[in-house]
């Protein structure tokens, strides 16, 4: 399902740039995907554009989220810890964590890797139209061993 994920944004600049599931699906299995993995993808889709709709209009909230245990077991420490980063780092507002978070736990692997989670994130962003900042960027799509240090 990732990989689907990676290939829809780096083919399409929003998501009302993709073309109909239908023809979405065609496009997919052209390239390569698998049926199955086309249709996680897809559901997957369909529940962040709800879960960015139900959230639109929250308000930024302060205060610390508390991770249920069902949370903690798929994401993990290192997701959790990275989402705790962006959030410092001020790219994260709570209401796209929560964004986030339900997309995690909507993914069907368990407990989540670091890259998927980070995979996650940037359909977030994409599904709301919105670009994180170069820095973010680089720390979503670049693995920490390819990093050059100045």
């Amino acid at each position: 399902m990732f990989d689907v994920l990676v290939y829809l944004y780096e083919n399409y600049w929003r998501p009302d740039a993709c073309p109909s599931h239908d023809q979405l699906t065609r496009k997919l299995s052209a390239v390569g995907f698998e049926s199955d993995e086309i249709q996680e993808a897809l559901t997957w889709l369909d529940g962040l554009a709800q879960a960015a709709q139900s959230h639109a209009g929250e308000q930024s909230a302060h205060g610390m989220r508390v991770y249920t245990p069902a949370e903690q077991e798929r994401l993990g420490a290192e997701s959790i810890g990275f989402v705790g980063f962006l959030e410092a780092a001020g790219v994260l507002p709570p209401p796209m964590r929560e964004i986030v978070i339900d997309r995690a736990m909507a993914s069907s692997a368990g407990p989540l890797d670091l890259e998927d989670l980070k995979i996650i994130v940037l359909m977030v962003f994409w599904s709301l139209g919105e670009e994180p900042d170069a820095l973010i960027l680089d720390e979503l799509l670049v693995e920490a061993e390819d990093r050059l240090i100045h």
